[in-house]
């Protein structure tokens, strides 16, 4: 019992943190910061506090081979694209309710490996879309009316696909597969931060932070909802499993909404909780089903 109650607290923490990632983002916004610019200074700094971390407090080594650059490479471009999208979708839609769309992941990892993997699609799956489609549909008239900007929509989509892949990626690579997760997140976010430093002109077009107080904003997205949101999801599973782990972590979208409507004053209507319950549905579906399929195999 101590087991499970310590899963879930550990599974509770790591989504609560990492539903705060528009909490500080949208503070920079505000500042005039743009999405590659906040995660440029979110990912070096995590990767430097990730690197001490692990060495001297996990004690992992992060010795690179040879066989392991490429693969890790391509999966950091798949993590840094999925953070881009994200966080541009903040420009233009609710942090709280891309957060909220971004969970649907779990969906498109299903659908990429039935394509591409011949997984069977069973009929609960395609419920489970369908449900996720109509929270999205919610969504999209979910204020008053007017519909939900469709670059907005199709970034945090994007996001969600392209972390999917990512997802897809750790689980059948022979390499990635068989890495230390704590070594394989520092080289993800260290490669990541090539597609920030493309994207940002080699860096001529970073904006410097002439605000001392916005390193706060800093630290905390480089700490809460990557360093610390990671240690506890990955302490989660260990001590109460995938499924139960996946299903804690569906408050990471609900505690990202809240955190929004408290110190962003973003609109939570009736459609918007509707369109929410049917997405958070439609994904825990796809996840127990996924996992009773993971048993029955082993």
């Amino acid at each position: 019992m101590k087991r499970k109650m310590a899963g879930i607290i550990n599974g509770t923490i790591g989504a609560v943190c990492y539903g705060t990632n528009p909490l500080f983002a949208l503070h920079m916004y505000s500042k005039g910061f743009d999405a590659n610019s906040v995660l440029f200074y979110r990912y070096i700094t995590a990767v430097i506090i990730f690197g001490f971390w692990a060495q001297f407090v996990k004690k992992v080594s992060l010795k690179l081979h040879r066989n392991e650059i490429l693969p890790m490479f391509v999966a950091g471009l798949m993590f840094a694209l999925s953070s881009v999208f994200l966080f541009m979708s903040y420009s233009y839609i609710d942090g709280g309710i891309a957060s909220v769309i971004l969970f649907i992941y779990p969906v498109f990892v299903a659908f990429i490996m039935a394509v591409c993997f011949k997984e069977k699609l069973k009929k609960s799956a395609v419920f489970a879309v369908c449900l996720v489609l109509f929270g999205i549909y919610l969504f999209y008239k979910g204020k008053d009316g007017q519909d939900l900007n469709l670059t907005g929509l199709s970034l945090v989509i994007l996001s969600s696909l392209t972390y999917a892949i990512y997802m897809v990626g750790i689980k059948v690579h022979p390499v990635l597969k068989k890495l230390n997760t704590v070594k394989l997140t520092f080289y993800v976010m260290f490669f990541g931060l090539s597609v920030f430093v493309y994207n940002l002109k080699f860096l001529t077009l970073l904006k410097p932070i002439d605000i001392p107080i916005l390193w706060i904003d800093v630290l905390m997205l480089a700490i809460l909802p990557t360093i610390v949101a990671i240690d506890t999801l990955n302490k989660a599973i260990k001590l109460i499993g995938p499924t139960l782990a996946a299903i804690v972590s569906s408050l990471e979208p609900v505690s990202a909404m809240f955190l929004c409507v408290i110190f962003f004053h973003e609109q939570l209507t009736f459609k918007i909780i509707l369109g929410m319950l049917a997405i958070l549905c439609g994904v825990l579906i796809i996840i127990t089903d996924k996992d009773k399929k993971d048993v029955v195999k082993s």
